[in-house]
């Protein structure tokens, strides 16, 4: 037993002695080197894994955690990619239906649009967003000596034409207010050595397309200019007094004109050639207004009708309403209609009843000693074709705008633009963005009063809207 363990006590030394041995051998250079750099990285992973609170460190080894996890393999990668190509069509698809399905809406819109203008229903509502003018906005043009009588706005609206009583033409440009045509008026007697109007201008249209103009006068002449250059086209004779009234067919050359003889004559202005004559009222007509049916309104002065001519059935609707001599009328859309008289109402009328669907008394209020007042005669009148705005002017120092309530069956007054002077004419923009107002001393069709601190002027009224009004059917459908 003692033997045994000492034998044992012998080996372990031994076994010691070896391991010292292997411990104190020599290890080769390469060996040595990489054995370094392992413990070196050894050392690394344990001082980033210790220093978690440097951000530095921490996030670039999450960066590398996340590299490493977002690793896929090749089948991966494709199923991935297609999934997105899907989803980029999908998107694109639904796009495209909401493109079509905008576009189909604004198609239907416009036909709608299209379909109420026909029938005379479009009241698109506009009133409500205008807001009473700057009246350091508006512009004058000066150029006639005296009182403008009549003028309309091309239908691009980028030149006014005017006329007055100085027997003058005058064409504008909108944006700069510089005359870019001036026909001087000749002296009475110079018929044949001029051809120019030698009395005063009372009436004025253009074609829709901008291509003809037409000026009637006191002396019982229709002139028709070419309107880009204002030269002279044609002569037509054959009405037996004062020309007032004149109004193209929208979308055609048909030229209705009314005078003070009590007639309404037709032409076709392409073809210089006279086509026909209506009678019915029953003394001087003072206004006419047409829009695209074949048939015309007038507004017959003193014998306190307003017409309707169906031109194609020769025969004629008569309206009554107003108390005074009906001195100016014009359409609002197919089927409805605003007049104004010396009575100082203004009547709102639609074509298939005979008597007006609204009339507003003393429009412009009175003037006058007390107990002598007398209402402020209507003398023009405008409206934004298919809207439900309405314009009135007389020699109250002020341009009135109105409000058409729904069905027409109402006139509201929006607000007042101050202006000094027999307002003359009246009319929109085919935008509505302004309106323009011929002023003069004195009232077109005489000199019953004269306000001499007024000026004979062309004025731009700017006419600002906070937003845009759809379109909507006039009796409120």
């Amino acid at each position: 037993m003692a033997a045994s363990g000492a034998k044992k006590k012998q080996q372990q030394r031994a076994a010691a002695a070896g391991g010292a041995g292997r411990r104190r051998r020599k290890v080769p250079d390469a060996e040595e080197k990489s054995w370094q750099k392992a413990g070196s990285k050894l050392n690394e992973e344990i001082s980033s894994d210790s220093d978690t609170e440097n951000p530095t460190f921490g996030g670039k080894r999450k960066k590398e955690n996340e590299a490493e996890e977002i690793e896929e393999t090749a089948q991966e990668k494709k199923l991935r990619l297609a999934k997105l190509y899907l989803e980029q069509l999908r998107q694109q698809e639904e796009e495209k239906a909401e493109e079509e399905a905008l576009e189909k809406d604004l198609v239907a819109g416009r036909l709608k649009e299209d379909v109420l203008e026909q029938k005379g229903k479009l009241q698109r509502p506009i009133a409500k967003d205008l807001q009473p003018p700057d009246t350091a906005a508006i512009r004058v043009l000066r150029g006639h000596q005296l009182p403008i009588t009549c003028l309309v706005i091309s239908p691009d609206d980028k030149c006014i034409f005017s006329a007055a009583k100085d027997c003058s033409i005058i064409k504008w440009d909108v944006e700069s207010g510089k005359k870019l045509h001036v026909i001087p008026g000749g002296k009475k007697g110079t018929e044949a050595q001029h051809v120019c109007h030698t009395a005063h201008v009372l009436s004025m249209a253009i074609s829709s397309d901008g291509k003809y103009l037409a000026t009637g006068d006191r002396n019982k002449l229709i002139m028709i200019w070419e309107a880009v250059t204002c030269k002279h086209l044609y002569k037509f004779t054959g009405h037996r007094d004062a020309v007032t009234g004149l109004s193209f067919q929208k979308g055609t050359h048909q030229l209705y004109s009314a005078s003070h003889d009590r007639s309404v004559k037709v032409w076709n202005v392409a073809e210089n050639a006279y086509v026909e004559t209506l009678f019915g009222h029953q003394d001087a007509i003072t206004g006419l207004d047409s829009l695209s049916r074949e048939c015309c309104v007038t507004s017959g002065g003193r014998d306190g009708t307003v017409r309707v001519w169906k031109i194609p059935e020769e025969s004629q609707l008569v309206f009554y309403g107003h108390q005074g001599s009906i001195d100016c009328v014009q359409l609002i859309n197919e089927e409805h209609m605003v007049s104004g008289a010396d009575d100082g109402s203004v009547a709102l009328w639609g074509l298939s009843k005979k008597k007006p669907l609204t009339t507003v008394r003393q429009a412009h209020s009175n003037h006058g000693a007390q107990g002598l007042e007398q209402p402020y005669w209507i003398s023009s009148v405008a409206t934004l074709l298919n809207s439900d705005v309405v314009a009135t002017g007389s020699h109250s120092a002020s341009v009135r705008l109105w409000k058409c309530g729904e069905g027409f069956r109402r006139l509201e007054p929006l607000f007042d633009i101050p202006l000094i002077g027999f307002v003359n004419s009246l009319k929109f923009s085919s935008a509505g963005d302004f309106l323009v107002v011929g002023v003069g001393q004195e009232h077109r069709l005489g000199r019953w009063w004269r306000i001499k601190e007024a000026k004979n002027s062309i004025c731009i009224i700017p006419l600002q809207r906070m937003t845009a009004g759809s379109a909507q059917p006039a009796d409120g459908s």
